[in-house]
Protein backbone atom coordinates (compact mmCIF):
# COMPACT_ATOMS: atom_id res chain seq x y z
CA UNK A 1 0.00 0.00 0.00
CA UNK A 2 0.91 3.60 -1.00
CA UNK A 3 2.06 5.72 1.96
CA UNK A 4 -0.86 7.42 3.19
CA UNK A 5 0.44 10.75 3.87
CA UNK A 6 1.80 11.04 0.66
CA UNK A 7 -1.75 10.58 -1.33
CA UNK A 8 -4.22 13.22 -1.41
CA UNK A 9 -8.05 12.88 -0.53
CA UNK A 10 -9.35 11.50 -3.44
CA UNK A 11 -6.90 8.46 -3.19
CA UNK A 12 -7.29 8.18 0.02
CA UNK A 13 -11.44 8.09 -0.52
CA UNK A 14 -11.00 5.65 -3.57
CA UNK A 15 -8.94 3.20 -1.27
CA UNK A 16 -11.47 2.71 1.15
CA UNK A 17 -14.28 2.48 -1.03
CA UNK A 18 -12.39 -0.46 -2.56
CA UNK A 19 -12.26 -2.45 0.68
CA UNK A 20 -16.07 -1.79 1.43
CA UNK A 21 -16.45 -2.80 -1.91
CA UNK A 22 -14.52 -5.84 -1.14
CA UNK A 23 -16.61 -6.70 1.84
CA UNK A 24 -19.95 -5.95 0.29
CA UNK A 25 -18.95 -8.55 -2.47
CA UNK A 26 -18.25 -11.05 0.45
CA UNK A 27 -21.49 -10.35 2.02
CA UNK A 28 -23.28 -10.81 -1.15
CA UNK A 29 -21.61 -14.26 -1.27
CA UNK A 30 -22.23 -15.37 2.54
CA UNK A 31 -25.88 -14.11 1.88
CA UNK A 32 -26.43 -16.27 -1.24
CA UNK A 33 -24.26 -19.31 0.25
CA UNK A 34 -26.70 -19.12 3.05
CA UNK A 35 -29.79 -19.17 1.49
CA UNK A 36 -28.67 -22.20 -0.30
CA UNK A 37 -27.84 -23.70 2.54
CA UNK A 38 -30.88 -22.71 4.47
CA UNK A 39 -33.06 -24.19 1.54
CA UNK A 40 -31.47 -27.42 1.48
CA UNK A 41 -31.48 -27.49 5.29
CA UNK A 42 -35.76 -27.22 5.23
CA UNK A 43 -35.52 -29.82 2.50
CA UNK A 44 -34.03 -31.74 4.96
CA UNK A 45 -36.61 -30.87 8.01
CA UNK A 46 -33.81 -29.31 10.37
CA UNK A 47 -35.89 -25.89 10.57
CA UNK A 48 -34.45 -25.10 13.56
CA UNK A 49 -31.41 -25.35 11.96
CA UNK A 50 -32.72 -24.19 8.81
CA UNK A 51 -34.25 -20.97 10.86
CA UNK A 52 -31.30 -19.68 12.23
CA UNK A 53 -29.25 -20.11 8.44
CA UNK A 54 -31.57 -18.01 7.47
CA UNK A 55 -31.81 -15.46 10.32
CA UNK A 56 -27.58 -14.92 9.82
CA UNK A 57 -28.42 -14.72 5.79
CA UNK A 58 -30.63 -11.71 7.31
CA UNK A 59 -27.63 -9.89 8.92
CA UNK A 60 -25.69 -10.30 5.72
CA UNK A 61 -28.15 -8.66 3.83
CA UNK A 62 -28.03 -5.59 6.31
CA UNK A 63 -24.15 -5.55 6.68
CA UNK A 64 -23.73 -5.45 2.25
CA UNK A 65 -26.54 -2.51 2.79
CA UNK A 66 -24.74 -0.79 5.31
CA UNK A 67 -21.50 -1.01 2.82
CA UNK A 68 -23.43 -0.09 0.51
CA UNK A 69 -24.89 3.00 1.96
CA UNK A 70 -21.25 4.31 2.93
CA UNK A 71 -19.86 3.70 -0.23
CA UNK A 72 -22.35 6.01 -1.83
CA UNK A 73 -21.73 8.48 0.99
CA UNK A 74 -18.35 8.44 -0.35
CA UNK A 75 -19.82 9.01 -3.74
CA UNK A 76 -18.71 5.20 -4.97
CA UNK A 77 -20.81 2.92 -6.69
CA UNK A 78 -21.28 -0.73 -4.53
CA UNK A 79 -20.04 -3.78 -6.33
CA UNK A 80 -23.21 -6.45 -6.87
CA UNK A 81 -20.50 -9.11 -7.44
CA UNK A 82 -19.84 -12.27 -5.32
CA UNK A 83 -16.62 -12.77 -4.10
CA UNK A 84 -16.63 -16.58 -4.25
CA UNK A 85 -18.61 -19.06 -6.31
CA UNK A 86 -21.79 -20.91 -4.30
CA UNK A 87 -21.16 -24.37 -3.16
CA UNK A 88 -24.19 -26.32 -3.19
CA UNK A 89 -24.94 -30.20 -2.27
CA UNK A 90 -23.15 -30.42 1.32
CA UNK A 91 -24.27 -32.93 3.78
CA UNK A 92 -25.86 -30.81 6.79
CA UNK A 93 -22.43 -32.33 8.63
CA UNK A 94 -20.25 -30.29 6.02
CA UNK A 95 -22.11 -27.23 6.10
CA UNK A 96 -21.18 -25.62 9.86
CA UNK A 97 -17.49 -26.30 9.56
CA UNK A 98 -17.57 -24.90 6.16
CA UNK A 99 -19.35 -21.72 7.11
CA UNK A 100 -17.76 -21.03 10.69
CA UNK A 101 -14.69 -21.14 8.29
CA UNK A 102 -16.09 -18.31 5.96
CA UNK A 103 -17.02 -16.23 9.14
CA UNK A 104 -13.67 -17.09 10.77
CA UNK A 105 -12.17 -15.51 7.19
CA UNK A 106 -14.48 -12.38 6.99
CA UNK A 107 -13.23 -11.32 10.25
CA UNK A 108 -9.92 -11.39 9.41
CA UNK A 109 -10.13 -10.03 6.61
CA UNK A 110 -12.39 -7.05 8.18
CA UNK A 111 -10.26 -6.49 10.84
CA UNK A 112 -7.68 -6.14 7.76
CA UNK A 113 -10.00 -3.33 6.09
CA UNK A 114 -10.53 -1.73 9.42
CA UNK A 115 -7.01 -0.94 9.74
CA UNK A 116 -7.03 0.09 5.94
CA UNK A 117 -9.89 2.29 6.76
CA UNK A 118 -8.12 4.18 9.81
CA UNK A 119 -5.04 4.63 7.69
CA UNK A 120 -6.56 6.31 5.52
CA UNK A 121 -8.13 8.58 8.01
CA UNK A 122 -11.80 7.32 7.61
CA UNK A 123 -13.21 6.64 11.08
CA UNK A 124 -16.29 5.97 10.01
CA UNK A 125 -16.11 3.14 7.55
CA UNK A 126 -13.32 2.11 10.26
CA UNK A 127 -16.29 1.78 13.29
CA UNK A 128 -19.05 0.15 10.91
CA UNK A 129 -16.20 -2.38 10.36
CA UNK A 130 -15.44 -2.52 14.26
CA UNK A 131 -19.64 -3.72 14.39
CA UNK A 132 -19.73 -6.15 11.62
CA UNK A 133 -17.03 -7.69 12.88
CA UNK A 134 -18.26 -8.38 16.15
CA UNK A 135 -21.34 -9.59 14.44
CA UNK A 136 -19.59 -11.84 12.29
CA UNK A 137 -17.89 -13.61 15.11
CA UNK A 138 -21.24 -14.22 16.55
CA UNK A 139 -22.38 -15.88 13.30
CA UNK A 140 -18.46 -17.50 13.70
CA UNK A 141 -19.56 -18.68 17.13
CA UNK A 142 -22.88 -20.32 16.24
CA UNK A 143 -21.46 -22.01 13.68
CA UNK A 144 -18.69 -23.68 15.15
CA UNK A 145 -21.26 -24.50 17.99
CA UNK A 146 -23.65 -26.51 15.75
CA UNK A 147 -20.95 -28.16 13.85
CA UNK A 148 -19.21 -29.34 17.44
CA UNK A 149 -22.62 -30.85 18.34
CA UNK A 150 -23.09 -32.09 14.82
CA UNK A 151 -19.22 -33.70 15.06
CA UNK A 152 -19.64 -34.97 18.67
CA UNK A 153 -23.21 -36.19 18.89
CA UNK A 154 -24.28 -36.83 15.24
CA UNK A 155 -27.06 -38.31 14.46
CA UNK A 156 -28.26 -37.91 18.40
CA UNK A 157 -28.75 -33.95 17.88
CA UNK A 158 -29.75 -33.97 14.71
CA UNK A 159 -32.58 -36.24 15.51
CA UNK A 160 -33.52 -33.61 18.44
CA UNK A 161 -33.82 -30.78 15.63
CA UNK A 162 -34.94 -32.78 12.74
CA UNK A 163 -38.86 -31.16 12.27
CA UNK A 164 -38.33 -28.42 14.03
CA UNK A 165 -39.98 -25.63 12.59
CA UNK A 166 -38.24 -23.35 10.09
CA UNK A 167 -40.80 -20.42 10.35
CA UNK A 168 -39.13 -16.80 11.30
CA UNK A 169 -42.26 -15.33 11.39
CA UNK A 170 -43.01 -11.78 10.47
CA UNK A 171 -39.51 -10.62 11.69
CA UNK A 172 -37.07 -9.08 9.19
CA UNK A 173 -34.70 -8.88 12.07
CA UNK A 174 -31.84 -11.13 11.49
CA UNK A 175 -29.90 -13.92 14.38
CA UNK A 176 -27.93 -11.14 16.13
CA UNK A 177 -30.63 -8.98 16.69
CA UNK A 178 -33.31 -11.95 17.72
CA UNK A 179 -30.84 -12.75 20.31
CA UNK A 180 -29.90 -16.10 18.02
CA UNK A 181 -30.82 -19.45 19.47
CA UNK A 182 -28.11 -21.47 20.86
CA UNK A 183 -27.85 -25.10 19.45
Amino acid sequence: MSDPAKMDKKERREKVIEVLNKARSMELYAISQYMVQHYALDAMDYGELAKNMKLIAIDEMRHAEQFAERIKDLDGEPTTELADKITRGQEVGQIFTFDAEVEDDTVDVYNQFLKTCRDMGDNISARLFEVIIEEEQEHADHFDNVGGHIKNLGDTYLSKVAGTSASTGPSTKGFVNMGGDEA
